[in-house]
């Protein structure tokens, strides 16, 4: 009877872990994809994204100034805040792309380069 008593909760331990680690499995399967985006910090500090997004970080201060100085309203802050919005999510979809490992391509920086000059001309336009 001993034996009996003993060999069950090794029995039941045995089929809790294996429950434990089918979860686990379907769990690492289920987060396999999401996993495969997760940047790392040397993506996210990739030259063309810094650039990208240290200008984007310039552009937002020179609209608040142009807030606290009453040149521009907050309408006009939001628009181009917005615009400014559309472009940092361009660079991430652009970086999350499965061939660009987190990086931005020549011609992705290029294009975000211009957008970005269009913004920037749209800010002093407004605030002069």
């Amino acid at each position: 009877m001993s034996n009996a008593k003993s060999a069950l909760p090794a029995a039941l331990r045995a089929g809790l872990l294996g429950r434990i680690a089918a979860g686990l499995a379907l769990a690492t399967v289920a987060m396999g994809p999401i996993a495969a985006h997760a940047e790392t910090q040397w993506q996210k500090n990739h030259p063309a994204r810094t650039h990208v997004n240290k200008r984007l970080a310039n552009q937002n201060r020179r609209i608040s100034a142009g807030v606290r100085d009453g040149q521009l309203t907050h309408a006009q802050a939001h628009a181009l805040r917005a615009d400014d919005h559309a472009i940092r999510q361009q660079e991430r979809a652009d970086a999350r792309a499965d061939h660009n490992h987190g990086h931005l391509t020549g011609a992705q920086a290029r294009s975000l380069n211009q957008e970005e000059n269009a913004n920037s001309a749209a800010i002093h336009a407004d605030r002069h």
